[in-house]
């Protein structure tokens, strides 16, 4: 099929075009950028003006629910959220049920991802069998399954010597590392220590669970040089780790989620469950911290933290409810808001839900030919058609993911995402 996407103003971060032109699309391929060949001839013209066309949106941290917990996330539904929320490629974490830690689990999960014609999956492998910390998983089977790096999810290895062991391995092949700073001992309460969580009566989870993790993990890749990706920074103290990491040339990168981005501690109200999440809300200082740090680049990556939770889950109290919540549909304009609150122009803004997160997965793209989150001509047509003009209203009905848990509920949020294309595929089309 043949697409023309006419009068939008095309940013492609990853080469710095910025442009207001016609994008070509053909055999699920872009063929022009600007001067289109007289003699193409589009089944379809998509009028973009007052738009922007973008390459589609790259979530590292997107979970599906499937396999193993159905009733809180079909495939199905998870997908069509993505593409609604302009995601044309999503990582999500191995802690399915049976965990990712066997080349047909992943092989199965691709091959339904792919039958539904909409996103692309990228899974992470279990970076130990079970995710029980003790032994470590077939990482060359599984990347040769399809996974794009390895992670614990949210279960941190208690053995130190175990993490030092799978950083060599990681290393030896090259393979990424994908972990979520926090302590095992230290992190295990709901909500962030502070003056509020003590005033509420609920267990908190001190700075000290991520920074004592960040310093662990930097130690270890330093005697290592793994590369690591550190997936959902929460505090101001772990940002300025990261900073001096960087500095001293580690091979590290990191994303923050929106939900940290954009709300505090406060935001937990009268025991409202759904801001129970995972990192818990810090406060105000550590959301300043983590929007500056995201401008300037020492976090590379804005993440939707996507998890879908069923309605039961958090109908219970706050210390009892699931953490989670539903956010790939809000990615682009949380993003955007943060841009326009921060003072961000918009290629940067696009940047860190782009081409950021595909630089950090990096070679593992290379059977699309490193095309997700780029726009270039022969590149593989995933693009957006975003809107940045008015408002919309986030409520449970208007969510097509199965989870419509969200803190973000009754808040209007800036910007739209009016189509998205995967392969050249018109997959979603806002009404």
């Amino acid at each position: 099929m043949k697409i023309l996407i006419q009068n939008g103003r095309v940013i492609d971060p990853a080469s710095g075009f910025d442009q207001k032109v016609d994008l070509a699309i053909a055999a699920g391929r872009i063929v022009a950028m600007g001067q289109v060949p007289a003699d193409f001839n589009p089944n379809r013209v998509i009028d973009a003006k007052g738009c922007i066309v973008a390459p589609g949106l790259v979530d590292l941290a997107s979970r599906l629910r499937e396999p193993g917990q159905e009733h809180e996330g079909m495939l199905e539904s998870e997908m069509a959220a993505a593409v609604a929320g302009g995601v044309t490629s999503l990582v999500c974490p191995p802690d399915t049920e049976p965990v990712l830690d066997e080349p047909g689990l992943v092989e199965m999960l691709r091959y339904r991802a792919e039958k539904l014609h909409q996103a692309r999956v990228l899974p992470l492998g279990a970076l130990t069998v079970g995710l029980k910390g003790d032994v470590l998983t077939e990482m060359v089977q599984l990347t040769d399954a399809g996974c794009v790096g390895f992670s614990q999810a949210e279960v941190p290895i208690p053995s130190t010597q175990v993490l030092q062991r799978a950083l060599q391995y990681a290393s030896t092949f090259g393979f990424t590392v994908w972990l979520r700073p926090q302590e095992l001992h230290l992190g295990k309460g709901v909500a962030a220590s502070g003056a509020l969580a003590t005033r509420m009566g609920l267990s908190g989870v001190s700075v000290a669970a991520e920074t004592i993790a960040l310093h662990t993990i930097f130690e270890l890749v330093r005697s290592t040089r793994a590369r690591v990706h550190l997936c959902r920074i929460s505090s101001a103290q772990g940002v300025e780790l990261l900073r001096q990491a960087k500095a001293e040339g580690l091979p590290i990168t990191a994303d923050v989620s929106i939900n940290s981005l954009h709300l505090t501690d406060a935001d937990m109200g009268y025991f409202d469950s759904r801001a129970r999440l995972t990192p818990v809300l810090r406060q105000q200082r550590d959301r300043e911290a983590l929007r500056a740090g995201l401008a300037d680049g020492t976090l590379d990556v804005l993440v939707s933290d996507h998890t879908p939770v069923d309605a039961d889950a958090k109908a219970l109290p706050f210390a009892e409810a699931e953490p989670g919540a539903t956010g790939m549909e809000l990615l682009w304009s949380l993003a955007l808001k943060w841009g326009q609150e921060a003072g961000v122009d918009l290629p940067k803004v696009l940047a860190r839900i782009t081409s950021d997160p595909a630089r950090v997965l990096g070679t593992t793209l290379n059977t699309l030919q490193g095309s997700v989150g780029h726009l270039a001509i022969g590149g593989v047509a995933d693009v957006c058609v975003l809107s940045t003009e008015g408002h919309w209203l986030v409520t449970p009905d208007c969510l097509r993911s199965q989870g419509k848990s969200t803190p973000f509920s009754g808040y209007e949020l800036p910007g739209r995402v009016l189509t998205t294309l995967v392969g050249g595929h018109v997959a979603f089309e806002a009404k």
